[in-house]
Parts: structure tokens; sequence; C-alpha cells
């Protein structure tokens, strides 16, 4: 039989700075490419970008009505801490602001590169120097997650570092599902039920997510560290080569987890990252085996097993490995192995679950617990701009994941040349006295941001839903229909 072929489409990477769009579905499949946009982001251009961008696109209103949190706490936004970076990577923290109108006109004053979010404080941050020693305390902040596609590059084959590509996106995809299931989970589950959880992009190569439930927003640094731990299944540094371990009685988590990892394990592990391609990528594997596993009845090896005792895993695999000519049936042959050492009572140290822990150590997300267990660490804010790329950090549509595209997420270039374009051809038939709120909402309307925003009100709708019921349930209040309006006979 011939050898096979080379792979097709052939692996293309695309650097993570670049900004691309796709070509239509058919094209892109069969060229396996991504090209340039017409728009491309050039760095140089940043600085006179952004004071467009804060003057007339980012979202304020929006923006203040999130971490304000309706005002029920007094001095909630004035507590908080941000932090930005400005041009020459000149790095300012301990930034807090009065009112909506403060913000807008500090972040128009300084145009930052990039703006993080902190912690709410016992004063406020920008006074902190005039407070006691001790004093100045961070008291709360929303649970937060960084998932950063670099924690995948000992299992991605496409790409590595800031690289990223369509096929290696699928790591963020199964992350963003695995985690939102656990923290969404109601607590029959064994889960958190926490309500309010907003996914963004990072604008590079990775995803954040804020939970910001009041509750979760109060939790203890050892209680966010429990939180992260409980979701986090890959373990050990670049040296340790089997870095899932899992014992006998399987978590319901784990099972879960398992479940959303096999809807995507085929196209993304065996055909796009094709982890079985040949002996160099199978040993990897095959590391990640327990040596101890002894094979029986299989009928290729009978005759071995017949002279000598049972054949090694480690053994049979290699063999059955060279004897197939893809990763899908070597998987597949993978699998047949492991069932027969899950039914063998005398391999109960084996874990009958290697095959489970292969999947979850190169598909489960990887977690940065420093950046969840820490009050007042600081994250990368919403429709902040990646100064490498150009792409805004805005937020995802949980009814939309698989769909998600880094690629055709708006670059500042592109919604400012749209800005640009539509000025140039309508006519303003607006009063020059009328308020720059109504002006920048106009503005942003008419740029590929909208969608994203429109994604970010329905989370702050249902945030402000949650804090209403919240209420009256505090003051004992229900809501009372009468029998009128309701006909029982239809």
């Amino acid at each position: 039989m011939p050898a096979p072929g080379p792979a097709w489409p052939p692996r293309v990477c695309v650097a993570a700075d670049a900004c691309a769009v796709r070509l239509p579905p058919i094209l892109a499949c069969l060229a396996g490419v991504v090209v340039r946009s017409m728009e491309a982001f050039d760095p140089a251009e940043l600085p006179e970008l952004l004071k467009l961008y804060y003057r007339r696109l980012f979202p304020y209103t929006q923006y203040y009505r999130w971490l304000n949190y309706g005002g029920v706490v007094k001095n909630y936004f004035q507590h908080r801490e941000f932090s930005f970076t400005l041009k020459d990577d000149v790095y300012v923290r301990y930034q807090s602001f009065g009112s909506q109108l403060d913000l807008e006109r500090e972040l128009q004053r300084l145009s930052p590169f990039k703006v993080d979010i902190g912690a709410v404080y016992s004063h406020r941050p920008n006074q902190h120097n005039t407070v006691k020693l001790g004093a100045f305390q961070a008291q709360e902040k929303e649970l937060v997650f960084d998932i950063d596609m670099t924690d995948y590059d000992d299992v991605r084959r496409c790409c590595s570092s800031a690289d990223i590509c369509s096929k290696c996106w699928t790591l963020m995809t199964m992350a963003i599902r695995i985690i939102d299931r656990a923290l969404k989970g109601k607590y029959i589950d064994k889960d958190f039920g926490f309500k309010h959880r907003l996914w963004v992009y990072s604008g590079r190569r990775g995803v954040h997510c804020w939970v910001c439930d009041d509750s979760v927003r109060r939790l203890s640094s050892a209680v966010r560290c429990g939180i992260v731990e409980y979701l986090s299944l890959v373990k050990g540094g670049q040296d340790v080569k089997k870095k899932v371990h899992l014992s006998e009685k399987i978590h319901p988590f784990v099972r879960k987890s398992i479940n959303i990892i096999k809807k995507y394990f085929e196209e993304y592990a065996l055909v796009d990252q094709d982890i079985l391609e040949n002996k160099g990528s199978w040993d990897k594997i095959l590391a990640l085996v327990p040596e101890n596993i002894l094979s029986q009845d299989n009928f290729c090896v009978s005759y071995f097993v017949f002279l000598n005792g049972p054949l090694p895993v480690h053994d049979e695999l290699q063999q059955g490995f060279q004897r197939h000519h893809n990763s899908l049936q070597r998987w597949e042959h993978l699998k047949k192995v492991a069932s027969r050492c899950q039914n063998n009572i005398k391999n109960d140290k084996c874990g009958p679950w290697f095959e489970w822990e292969i999947m979850l150590q190169y598909c489960f997300p990887r977690l940065d617990i420093n950046v969840s267990k820490g009050i007042s660490h600081l994250l990368k804010s919403p429709f902040s701009v990646h100064p490498k790329t150009g792409r805004i950090s805005v937020p995802i549509d949980l009814q939309k994941v698989d769909q998600f595209d880094p690629f055709t997420v708006p670059t500042i270039s592109s919604i400012c040349h749209e800005l640009d374009a539509i000025s140039a051809n309508e006519e303003e038939k607006e009063n020059e006295a009328e308020s720059n709120i109504k002006h920048r909402t106009r503005d942003y309307k008419k740029t590929n941001l909208a969608p994203y925003i429109k994604v970010f009100e329905q989370f702050l709708e249902n945030l402000d839903k949650s804090r209403k019921g919240e209420l009256l349930k505090k003051s004992g209040k229900t809501l009372h229909f009468p029998f009128s309006c309701l006909d029982l006979n239809k």
C-alpha cells in the first residue's frame, strides 16, 4: 500500500497580530488559508486611532452601568481601581473616578493603550497614599478566569507562542463550554450555580471570564482558590509529561467535561491537529499511558501471550499504531485497548481511564490560577484595544460560541474607517449642541462593534433583572396580577 500523501488542506498558521478576514467557507476549506484584510492594522497609527475610539466609540454608558452595579452599594464605582498602560509602556496604577463623566474625561485625555480593572477597595484608590498603612484593603472583585492559548503549546501542533489559527481556536471553544457549564451548573450537579458570567475575547490569543454575582464578588481569596482548583485538571510544568491523573471514582464534573470534549475531539485532535500522525507524535501519547498495564484477550498477540504472558499495553499500542495509517484509525485502536483494560480487574491501578486522561490533557481548559485567586489582581478590561493586533476585547455570545471567530472581531482600524466612511457620505443634520452621549451612541451603531455591544447590553439586562428581583425579595414584596388578565379557558 502506498504511503499516505501530505495532509490537505495544509496547516497555515496565522500570526495573532495579523488583521484578517476569511475566504468563503468552500474556498477556505480548499485553500486552508486566511487572507489579510484591506484595512490592516498599523500599530504606528494606534495613538491617533485611540483618540477617536475613546471620543466616539467606547461604550461608556454600558460600561459604567456594569461596574456601578445599580448603585446599590455606596461609592462602589468610586472605590474601584483602574490601571492604564500608556504609550512607551508607561504603567499607571490606582486610578479611580467619581463618576462616569470623570472616567470619560480621563480616558479621552490619556488615550491609554490598555485598560485593566482591579478590585473595589476600602478607600478610593487614587487616595491610597493618604490612608494609614494597612488600612487600604481590597474588599471585592468579580471572580475572573484567564485562559491563554500559549499554555497549550505542548499539545497544539498547528501554532505556537502568540500565533493562533482556526484549528487551535477550538481549544478556546471547548474551554468556554466546559468552564461555563460548571459555573452555571446547579448545586444538585455539585457545581456552582453562578448566574452572571461575562465571557470576553482578549483581543489576541485567549479569553477571559467575569463572574459578577453579588455573592461571588465578596468571596475570599481562599474560596476563589478552591474554585479554580476544582476547575483545574491539567497540572504540572514543562518538565511533567503526564499532567492529568484520574482516580477510579470519576467526579461528575470530569464526566460532563469529557462529554463536551467528545463532541469536538475527532475533528479537532485527530483531523486538524493529527495527534497520531507519526511515531514522533504517537510516542507523546504513549508517554501518557501507565506502563504497568497489561493487555488481555488480544487475538493478534495471542501466540505471544501463550509463550510469554500478557503483552504490555505500550507494546500493543506501538504495534497497532504501526499497522494503521492515520490518526483516526490509531485512536480507534487505542480505544479498543482501553476498553479491554477497563474490563480487566487486574488493572485496578491503571486507572482504566487512560483514554480519558489523554483527551483531557490535550483538550481540557488550562486556567491561570494566580489571576483567579487574587482579589487585587488586575485583568484586561472589556472593550480595551490590544496594542499588537488592534482588535477590540469584545464580549462573546454564549449562544453562538461555536460560531465565534477571532479573525472577524473588529479592529480599531476597521471601525474607525467605517465611521469615517459613513460620516463622509451622510449629511450632518444634528444640532452641534447635541449631547456627546447621543452622538456617541449613534456612532458605535454605525460600525461592526454594534453586535458585540448588544451582547454586553443583554448581559446587563439580566444583571439588572436579578438585582431588582433580590431587592423585591428582601423587601418582602411580591408582584400580584389580577385574575382578569388570565383567560384560563385558552
